[in-house]
């Protein structure tokens, strides 16, 4: 029920007007860069994770203490992809950003939006892995070869989360395949344990499973063969209800451990419950670590990678660069703005950062994460077995969390692999449309 003052409009104008002139204020310090009389140079630093707020004002100062003639203005946004585009309207990119490197990325990449960093020397410590994951999504290619136009800062891992206290009380080994995972659920089921908490009411928490049991199921080329199928996916070489029918009925499978009312518990309250030990299993990633420890620093967490099928050798660790760095194309400031980005891909930020936030560091030869809850996917991520997120390569008009939710919900996989494939056809046939148009 909402209070009087919520429903009241003139205190709803009055809130819209603040949000609108807080919005404005903050657009209008993103767009500001400039030398000073001093000669000082400043740093439009666009930064979008609020949580890491703290993190990157403590690196700032610190590389200002060694560069004085560099001043850095970090401006966090609460909806950063709305105001990244704001920005470009106004042809006002940020002198360096950090942005998910996700398939809103890859556009910006696409649209020759950042500076190539190929030749950097600060590139060749990337683990060529973790660039291999951002180069996927998309670069510029205004010479004809492909650019560097992001390095990636922190990395996450999305496998299976679970309470090693709760897996040693029922006598549960860590599964490595499919069949031991099920038998492992099946096991706490009648042990009147809950096997996997989920959230449902965020649509979006059905998406870290489906990306990893079709990330580790489907052929290979698979998104490569389906756009250049371009509209006419139905009956084409490759479609998803051709190659995600497995993964499909396995999402079923895993959600059908569930409490009961997963369909009305959100993220939040999925982490809590975590941390409370309500569950012996959580069908979520790294990034979720640190808002379970939020709830509880002394929560039992362990990891280990999806057993997609019952090979254990098959298994991978699906990451996606939670950071990544670009700086702008056109900034006044070349020199200074490489500098900075030298400083925050040095060994020691990148280690610190990674530690703080429950990251993995994507340097080439940095030092394991030794946080305990990543230990089971750590392994992988050092060795290279890892592969990109395949929810980045679907564009984002098609509605995906949204079918993932009524897939799990309904357990109908004919419908949702029909639909995936006639929305895929959808967006496929109007980007070609606007391309013979131009």
């Amino acid at each position: 029920m909402q209070s009087p003052s919520s429903t009241h409009p003139r205190r709803r104008r009055l809130r819209r007007a603040t949000a609108v002139l807080a919005a404005a204020a903050t657009l209008a310090a993103l767009s500001g860069c400039s030398a000073g009389d001093d000669g000082q140079v400043t740093l439009n630093f666009f930064q979008f994770k609020p949580e890491a707020v703290g993190n990157f004002t403590a690196i700032i100062k610190d590389f200002e203490a060694q560069n004085p003639g560099i001043r850095v203005i970090q401006n966090s946004v609460p909806d950063p992809d709305t105001a990244i585009r704001t920005l470009l309207v106004k042809d006002k990119v940020p002198d360096v950003l950090t942005l998910n490197a996700n398939g809103n990325y890859g556009e910006l990449a696409r649209a020759c939006i950042f500076a190539d960093l190929a030749d950097e020397q600060v590139t060749t410590t990337v683990n060529p892995a973790v660039q291999d994951i951002v180069q996927a999504l998309g670069t510029c290619s205004a010479d004809g070869a492909d650019e560097v136009n992001a390095l990636p800062f922190a990395s996450n891992a999305s496998g299976i989360l679970y309470n090693p206290e709760i897996f040693a009380a029922n006598g549960v080994d860590v599964p490595t395949t499919w069949s031991e995972l099920i038998a492992a659920a099946d096991t706490f089921q009648a042990n009147g344990v809950t096997p996997f908490f989920c959230t449902l009411k965020d649509a979006w928490t059905a998406s870290p499973a489906f990306v990893n049991l079709g990330g580790t199921l489907m052929p290979d080329g698979f998104f490569d063969a389906l756009r250049a199928e371009g509209s006419e996916v139905s009956g084409g070489a490759v479609s998803f209800e051709n190659d995600f029918a497995d993964a499909a009925a396995k999402e079923v499978e895993l959600f059908s451990y569930c409490q009961d009312n997963f369909a009305s518990r959100d993220y939040n309250s999925g982490n809590k419950a975590f941390a409370d030990g309500e569950s012996a299993m959580y069908l979520q990633g790294s990034y979720a670590i640190p808002a379970i420890r939020a709830n509880n620093p002394d929560a039992a967490i362990g990891s280990f990678p999806y057993p997609v099928t019952d090979d254990a050798d098959s298994r991978v660790v699906v990451s996606g660069v939670d950071v990544g760095i670009a700086i702008g194309r056109n900034t006044p400031h070349p020199v200074e703005a490489q500098k900075f980005v030298d400083y925050l891909m040095s060994p020691d930020v990148v280690t610190a950062y990674s530690e703080a936030q429950s990251t993995f560091s994507p340097l080439a030869d940095a030092t394991p994460n030794s946080d305990p809850a990543l230990a089971g996917l750590e392994p992988y991520f050092s060795a290279g077995k890892i592969i990109g997120f395949i929810d980045h390569q679907i564009p984002a008009a098609v509605p995906l969390v949204n079918m993932l939710q009524s897939l799990v919900i309904t357990g109908n996989t004919e419908a949702f692999l029909e639909d995936l494939d006639s929305e895929w056809s959808k967006v496929a046939a109007r980007t070609t449309t606007q391309r013979q148009g131009k």
